[in-house]
Parts: C-alpha cells; structure tokens; sequence
C-alpha cells in the first residue's frame, strides 16, 4: 500500500512542478525517457565537446546518498513552503 501512495504522491508533486516550472530541464529524476544514463550521456558529450575546443575540463563527483538524513526538517520545510509554494496539508 505505502508504494500505492508514493506512487501517487509522486505523479501529483511531478505534476505540479512541471506545471509551474519548477523543474530544471537538464533534470532526468522523475522525467519520462530520462534516466541516469540520459544525464551521463549529457555530461559525456559536454565534456567531449569541450576536449574539441582545446579547453581544460574538471569533473567532480559527490554521493549525497544519505545527505537526507542530515537535513534540516524545518529549513526543508521552508524552502518547500517558500521556493515551492508547498502548503498545508502538503507539508504535515
């Protein structure tokens, strides 16, 4: 039942962000016909294209797999209640 629900949560928030333009377009999480490998393709490319041009690229790799449990709830609620005009029941 709780995968019913997140389900559901998830195709309404997805919604609603697209529906204000709250998501970023190189975004893949959450887009239909993107996935992780869409994003690496892009940077895959970005960084091709700039070794065509002769110019120097870094890249640097972060696993921010367990930063949620580091988070702040009441600044995420915050942002959510400010950035994304998150309200009520939303946020409870």
């Amino acid at each position: 039942m709780s995968k019913v629900v997140e389900r559901l949560v998830c195709r309404q928030l997805v919604a609603y962000l697209k529906q204000n333009g709250l998501l970023p377009d190189l975004q893949s999480a959450y887009k239909r016909c993107r996935s992780t490998e869409t994003g690496v393709f892009k940077i895959v490319a970005d960084l091709l294209t700039a070794e065509d041009r002769g110019e120097v690229t870094l890249l640097s790799l972060l696993d921010l797999s367990a930063v949620f449990d580091t988070v702040d709830h009441n600044i995420l609620i915050d942002k959510l209640y400010h950035a994304f005009c998150f309200r009520d029941n939303v946020l409870s």
